[in-house]
């Protein structure tokens, strides 16, 4: 009901957090379809329940704008997934994994690259829960918010940092397969 007025939103914004969740498989073999979409700006997020809706026009327009910056975690699998669903073209995605060995940051997960460039832990508690449950608990929202939004957070708190060193190009670290 409310995925048009969040488009609008999300659609003129310059940078946003990202990242997915699926549907945890314990069998060998078998990969589950994406669930949950996270987009997040600093102080909203939005979470689309994928298996539910596919991937509306005006997310694709999102996910595959060249103006929109796209920051997540090892977000190679999570793009894969969604192309899947719904093939497009990607754009401007930063791979915080590809980013932070510029920063002498050699731990790579997002709950380390919190702790370490925003100073909290985040908890990891939610990440094998069922995305595909009919009502998402709030402890699931809270993850699914939380990981887009640290994403974004700790871009914005690198970018902070270059003041004083060398930037880094986005478009040399962007992941555009």
């Amino acid at each position: 009901e409310q995925v048009n007025a969040a488009l609008e939103y999300l659609s003129a914004q310059n940078s946003l957090g990202f990242d997915t969740e699926t549907k945890p498989s314990f069998a060998k073999g078998q990969n589950n379809p994406v669930s949950l979409l996270q987009l997040s700006t600093d102080s909203k997020a939005f979470l689309f329940r994928i298996s539910r809706i596919g991937l509306p026009k005006g997310l694709i327009k999102i996910l595959a704008s060249p103006k929109i910056i796209k920051i997540g975690v090892a977000i190679r699998d999570d793009i894969k997934i969604l192309q899947r669903v719904t093939p497009f073209k990607p754009a401007a995605f930063v791979d915080l994994q590809e980013i932070v060995g510029d920063y002498g940051i050699e731990n790579f997960s997002l709950k380390k690259l919190s702790a370490i460039v925003l100073g909290f832990r985040i908890s990891k508690a939610q990440r094998l829960t069922n995305w595909d449950a009919p009502v998402l608990t709030e402890p699931q929202l809270l993850y699914a918010a939380t990981d887009a939004w640290a994403a974004l957070g700790i871009y914005s708190k690198l970018l902070e940092m270059q003041v004083d060193s060398e930037p880094f190009s986005t478009e040399e670290k962007a992941v555009n397969d």
